[in-house]
This record gives C-alpha cells, structure tokens and sequence, in this order.
C-alpha cells in the first residue's frame, strides 16, 4: 500500500518539475495522472501551472513581437535594413554639403 501512494502522490518539487516539463514535452500517463492527482490536492500548484503557463505563452507573443532580422539571421531583411541606413546616412550627409555651400 505505501508503494502504491509512493507511485500517486508527488511532492511539490516533483509535480513543479512535470509542470515545467509538460510546457515542452508530452508526459506519460503515469506523469499526467500524477500530476492531475497532485493539483487536485494541491492548489499552490494548480496556481503554479497556471502561472507557468501564463508566463510561456507571454514570452512567445513578446519575442514574435520583438522579431529583429539581425538575431534571427534573416539575410535577405538584413541587408535590406543596411541599404536603407546606408542611402539615408547618404541623403543627409548630401543635405548637410548643401547647406554648408
């Protein structure tokens, strides 16, 4: 009896690493019903999951948000950026010969 409980009932430190775990990976049955068996019983975790979860979808939206070329290595934007900054830096160095003559 005590190995059967030992095999249900996770400690919070377990159920928070299967957490995390099941925002990447897919967990077995044995890790998904002890963890549903755990957040049941447990409502600092079941916050905790969804705290997680939270945070996750959060940092997804952020980095599409805060998609710069130059980190992605999307070469063909890259070099159009560096053209545009290049012929602008062109454009007022041109205007500034101007006003100085």
């Amino acid at each position: 009896m005590k190995k059967l409980l030992n095999i249900l009932f996770l400690s919070c430190f377990k159920a928070t690493e299967l957490i995390e775990k099941k925002l990447n990976f897919k967990l077995s049955i044995k890790e998904r019903i002890q963890l549903k068996l755990h957040k049941s019983m447990c409502d600092a975790c079941a916050v905790y999951e969804k705290q997680s979860e939270f945070l996750d979808r959060w940092i997804e939206a952020t980095e599409k948000k805060d998609h710069h070329p130059e980190e992605a290595g999307d070469l063909q934007e890259l070099k159009k950026i560096i053209i545009n900054r290049l012929t602008e830096e062109d454009h007022r160095h041109d205007d500034s010969k101007d006003h100085i003559t």
